[in-house]
């Protein structure tokens, strides 16, 4: 009686469905929600000075996600997922059960 070796099966994980998803290095959506805020306010007071505002503003907001996203790549996800927890839980049994 001869062990045969048991190979197991190998599945390659492809790059692309494991990388989050990121635009000019910070998360997608919050860069785009950035320029079309600065967009907003260069195009509704349509003055030099609001169109320097705006540009700088929104490089300066993206340089910041840039470092958040550096840090976490999914940093807003797992805030927004943060604030839906409560400060504390009480040690119960359950959570039908009455204080």
């Amino acid at each position: 009686m001869a062990v045969e070796a048991i190979t197991l099966q190998r599945n390659p994980i492809h790059r692309a469905l494991s990388r989050p998803n990121l635009l000019m290095g910070a998360d997608r959506e919050l860069v785009l929600i950035t320029g079309l805020a600065a967009i907003i306010l260069i195009f509704v007071v349509l003055t030099i000075y609001s169109a320097l505002f705006g540009a700088t503003l929104w490089i300066v907001i993206v340089a910041a996600l840039r470092m958040m996203a550096k840090a976490d790549p999914l940093m807003r996800r797992v805030y927004i997922r943060h604030m839906a927890y409560r400060p504390s839980y009480r040690a119960t049994s359950s959570p039908w059960r009455r204080y």
